[in-house]
């Protein structure tokens, strides 16, 4: 195999025509071997593999740096630095990360997870090299899907004033994970069909090329002219008019030409945005056919690409979804939001009936929240499914647009809590927190897929601002003869007994339920409640626990500081009320990827760590109390 051969970076330079093409076949084969056993992000990584081979033929890594918008699609990258040896573990608890992380490797030049970034962090590098004067080479990768977002608009009008080369490789594939939208996406298209310009520039400038002394200067400057072939055949050449050299577009899948092109783009002193078309799961038929479903796959079977089901039963955002539909049909001012991610927050069948009511903004979260903010200021119902880890993106929006007028914006807050195998830039373990902090946002947390249903409706006829907060992977069943009516500000008393009560936010009811038995066998009473209102607490039900209860413990899947936890902290502190609090929650730190069951584990709120933290306290606090009696 010729990939045997790719031990460390720049290895691929060792490498003829002929191997090159064999090694494209391999990366392709072995991708899909073991992300079919790992799961992973497939399809756009199938796409992506001669444009990664030129680029690491054309830089000398790691002196030059590559800057992956999202970073899903750098495992060609990992391959090529010689880590295709550790891909067993990918995405696994201490294995390899699914996406670029400095630590991993010196290659890695910067860690990505979020989109729409690239642009910034590649000018930022290329104005540092101009400050030490150094000649390292900057190139920045960036998806047609991230151009959506505000913030690539805000990184091309400041590259514009750049005085050095930086090289913007746009890898257009015609999806970000739900197809693309929006007049951009249109902006591509007419630019990949612009066949007329692209033939006639061939043509004029092979034929100035044979002008002896007057075809070079000619070209040069038909091309430094701002009222050029583009200018004439391409109405507008938005990023030329912001001081962007274009260059395509240029086949993502021809090794040959991208080496080419992006030599030609690193000679010149100025920002160049190569437009590459690509195809998001080329070479495997299945991911070809369903890219959206190869975004980010667990594991299949390789002959069909059918997923190998591990758990049966709903989704949390399929319950969701089916339910907001429902909804829908009674009421026609209630509106769906989503930020190009349509299928993973189960809105494809609100899309489907309701049309007109639909709205995918593309990958803009901070865009998203304004104008759902919009939609309620003009007395529609908007509700907008959102990944938790997406929608920190829209906080200042969240507080200026919504918050602050107090608008009746439903917020579904998708993958809250632990995600597992993506990691650090995920995981969805901030958003009590950055939510909590914010005024006029009420936050609710349903124990099972009932009451993901119950609070919906209950959010919707509100008519404040209201975030619905929920996990990923299956819905819960469990406790579904405890349905008392979702109230904003009420707690839902599970078992009612004395001594330790443990108070479960949302979805950690499962590992609630289990420490309540430990508890129970070792012969303490224990009272069980479900949260349900994170915001605004149920002070009520905190001064009942005080009356027969010594120990409270929260239970949470969020970092302490600002979490559920230390609200309860805080309000039995106001009101001096005689009850211990204990505070189970993730430690304030970014989580690294795994398992949900071993990241829990490892991070000790799960059943087995929370029980021996419970009979741990509860120690301390009888022996301090039988010595303050003896005393």
């Amino acid at each position: 195999m010729v990939l045997d051969r790719i031990n460390n970076e720049n290895d691929i330079k060792q490498l003829n025509s002929e191997e090159l093409k064999a090694l494209a076949r391999e990366i392709r084969g072995f991708l899909i071997r073991k992300v079919s056993k790992t799961g992973g992000h497939l399809a756009s990584n199938l796409g992506v593999v001669e444009l990664t081979m030129a680029l690491h033929l054309t830089y000398n890594l790691p002196k030059d740096k590559i800057i992956w918008d999202v970073g899903h699609q750098a495992y060609v990258h990992k391959i090529l630095t010689g880590r295709w040896k550790d891909f067993d573990t990918l995405r696994q608890y201490g294995g390899l990360s699914g996406f670029p992380k400095r630590r991993e490797n010196s290659a890695d030049a910067f860690d990505t997870g979020h989109s729409s970034n690239s642009i910034s962090v590649g000018l930022g590098f290329a104005e540092a090299a101009k400050l030490k004067g150094t000649d390292e080479k900057i190139a920045v990768v960036v998806g047609d899907g991230s151009m959506t977002g505000g913030m690539v608009f805000e990184a091309l009008n400041n590259a514009g004033n750049l005085k050095r080369n930086l090289v913007i490789i746009l890898n257009d594939n015609h999806m970000s994970i739900s197809k693309n939208v929006g007049g951009f996406s249109k902006y591509l298209s007419a630019l990949r069909t612009a066949d007329f310009y692209t033939g006639l520039k061939k043509s004029v400038t092979g034929f100035l090329e044979k002008l002896p002394n007057v075809g070079d200067p000619l070209i040069e400057q038909i091309r430094k002219a701002k009222s050029g072939m583009k200018q004439l055949f391409i109405p507008g050449m938005f990023f030329e008019d912001m001081g962007i050299t274009y260059l395509g577009p240029v086949s993502g899948h021809n090794l040959p030409r991208l080496c080419r092109v992006l030599r030609e783009a690193q000679k010149m002193d100025e920002p160049v945005l190569i437009h590459v078309v690509t195809k998001k799961g080329r070479g495997y038929l299945p991911a070809e056919q369903s890219p959206e479903v190869f975004h980010g796959i667990g594991s299949f079977e390789i002959k069909d690409g059918k997923p190998i089901l591990k758990e049966t039963g709903d989704s949390w955002s399929k319950v969701f979804g089916r339910c907001l539909c429902r909804l829908a049909k009674e009421d026609d001012k209630i509106v769906a939001l989503t930020a190009a991610m349509a299928e993973g927050t189960g809105l494809r069948q609100f899309r489907a009936n309701f049309p007109d009511r639909f709205f995918d903004v593309g990958i803009a979260e901070a865009h998203a929240v304004s104008f759902a903010a919009g939609l309620a200021a003009g007395g529609e119902k908007p509700v907008f499914a959102v990944y938790s880890s997406f929608l920190q993106r829209g906080f200042d929006q969240l507080i200026q647009d919504v918050a602050l007028q107090e608008l009746p914006v439903v917020f579904a807050v998708d993958r809250a809590g632990l995600v597992g195998s993506d990691g650090e830039t995920h995981q969805g373990i901030f958003d009590l927190s950055y939510m909590g902090a914010i005024p006029n946002i009420n936050i609710l947390a349903p124990k099972n897929r009932w009451e993901l249903e119950d609070m919906l409706k209950v959010a919707i006829k509100s008519g404040k601002s209201v975030a619905i907060r929920y996990p990923r992977g299956v819905a819960l069943t469990n406790l579904e003869k405890f349905n008392s009516p979702v109230e904003l500000g009420k707690s839902e008393m599970i078992y009612e007994e004395s001594d330790i009560a443990l108070i479960s936010v949302g979805h950690m009811i499962e590992e609630a339920e289990i420490v309540r038995n430990k508890l129970k066998e070792k012969g303490f009473y224990c009272t069980l409640v479900n949260a349900r209102s994170v915001k605004p607490l149920d002070i009520d039900m905190l001064e009942r626990l005080s009356k027969k209860h010594r120990l409270v413990v929260t239970i949470e899947e969020n970092v302490k500081s600002g979490g559920y936890g230390e609200a309860v902290l805080a309000a039995i502190a106001e009101r001096h009320l005689q009850l211990e609090t204990l505070i189970i929650a993730t430690p304030d730190s970014f989580v690294e990827q795994g398992s949900i069951e071993k990241l829990r584990a490892h991070l000790g709120i799960d059943a087995e760590a929370i029980s021996k933290k419970i009979f741990k306290t509860i120690l301390e606090l009888w022996d301090d109390k039988s010595n303050e009696e003896a005393s």
